[in-house]
């Protein structure tokens, strides 16, 4: 934990706030801080600071908090991601907040197993925790967006102009012709299949709307390790 997290629920005044879960224990008993320590934190959505330990009582831990620095810059990539199998896409939340990413859509594909969207990790609350543990590790404090659309065929016909806007369209698929692209700070879409690839149908309708298809070699990688060696093409 790199970055002690604060909701509004924590303040008990504008310049002060209570711990008492599992931050508090891992200020106490990881951390081992001490009355007068400083630590880094930051409010959800908001600005990061610092915050000074003023009073600890078991592992509960009051902090007097200064709020003056902006969050890092996001990731330029808005990610498209065939939903993935439930442990596989735990993970990554983590991971795509980490890197930075701030738009992530979940999409259905062929190869996408049904009860996946069954899933706990897609409830809210799940979600929410998943995606900051993802900020605490990277110290950051804007939570991304994350969207959720079970029918691939609706999506990609009736809403995916209007999300990809001007942005380069990118889908990476195992067997693309194209060299992967350079590393650029532009804006981009970048379209991620399920481990078994999106079937040909899916591959034309997506490059009808103007996706370019890249390959990033010829080795077929886990969807965890395509998104994270995808982005680092990007140059995140």
């Amino acid at each position: 934990m790199n970055l002690i997290l604060l909701s509004e629920k924590d303040k008990i005044t504008s310049g002060r706030a209570v711990l008492t879960d599992r931050r508090g224990h891992h200020i106490v008993s990881v951390l081992r801080s001490k009355v007068g320590d400083r630590l880094r934190v930051g409010q959800v959505q908001g600005r990061m600071g610092w915050g000074r330990v003023l009073d600890i009582h078991g592992t509960s831990v009051e902090m007097e908090l200064e709020l003056t620095e902006s969050a890092p810059l996001p990731n330029s990539v808005t990610l498209i991601l065939a939903l993935p199998r439930p442990k596989v896409l735990k993970r990554l939340l983590v991971t795509l907040t980490t890197l930075g990413v701030k738009h992530l859509v979940l999409v259905n594909s062929w190869r996408v197993d049904k009860s996946y969207w069954n899933s706990p990790v897609l409830e809210e609350e799940n979600l929410h925790n998943n995606l900051c543990l993802g900020l605490e590790q990277a110290r950051d404090t804007i939570l991304p967006t994350v969207e959720r659309k079970r029918l691939f065929k609706p999506f990609v016909e009736d809403e995916l102009d209007t999300l990809c806007g001007e942005r380069e369209r990118l889908l990476a698929h195992p067997g693309g012709a194209q060299g992967w692209p350079h590393a650029g700070a532009g804006k981009r879409v970048l379209f991620i299949g399920p481990e078994g690839g999106l079937i040909p149908y899916e591959v034309s309708m997506l490059e009808e709307r103007g996706f370019k298809v890249f390959s990033i070699g010829e080795r077929i990688l886990h969807v965890e390790t395509a998104v994270v060696a995808c982005l680092a093409r990007l140059g995140i």
